[in-house]
């Protein structure tokens, strides 16, 4: 049976081999199938040859990029769940919680600020600060500033869990780089920081 071409597909446990090197296209889109160093290949360069024999009519070239930073992101959902799953945690938890721990001590945020760095609803922030609470993760005290107001505090047992989580995460992610060096990793993440900066900054308006 022939492989889907789709994009949304996931990876396969064949994603990257190595074969002869691809001819190169030069219409836009690149190359007919993709051609990386030492001719090796991965299931993209086949979606982007097969969508170009479909659809010559169009720029593929969005593929190569886009594609893969799609297939990696569920690599990397793959390895933070593992990594918080060993501590008991789902992703939303983490998020909370190292939201919390990233602010210093006291390790205290507003409900609102937690809002703003974790990007949910008030309704679902409020439910999951319920949950934290509930395992003894987080408390809530008075704001002394607002009357009104609380603070979310992150408690001893808290620093502890999202510590270690946080130390397991970056062994996952340092795996899932491993096929880069240092200054691969330096120009990387400074081509998808050049990406991401204008929906950061429409995020702040």
């Amino acid at each position: 049976m022939a492989r889907p071409t789709g994009e949304g597909h996931p990876p396969s446990t064949a994603t990257a081999r190595t074969g002869a090197a691809r001819s190169v296209d030069k219409r836009p889109g690149g190359v007919t199938g993709g051609t990386a160093t030492g001719g090796s290949t991965d299931e993209v360069d086949d979606l982007v040859a097969a969508w170009r024999g479909q659809r010559p009519d169009l720029d593929v070239a969005p593929l190569q990029v886009l594609s893969r930073v799609s297939r990696l992101a569920r690599h990397l959902d793959i390895a933070r769940r593992g990594a918080f799953a060993a501590h008991g945690l789902e992703p939303w938890e983490f998020d909370v919680l190292s939201a919390l721990r990233r602010a210093g001590r006291p390790f205290q945020l507003t409900p609102g600020a937690l809002l703003r760095a974790t990007l949910v609803t008030s309704g679902t922030m409020t439910n999951r600060i319920d949950r934290l609470a509930a395992a003894g993760l987080v408390s809530r005290e008075p704001d002394p500033r607002d009357r009104r107001g609380v603070l979310v505090t992150l408690s001893e047992r808290g620093i502890l869990v999202v510590d270690e989580a946080f130390a397991d995460l970056l062994k996952s992610e340092q795996s899932l780089l491993a096929g880069l060096d240092s200054g691969q990793r330096q120009l990387l993440a400074g081509l998808l920081r050049t990406l991401l900066i204008p929906f950061d900054e429409g995020g702040r308006r």
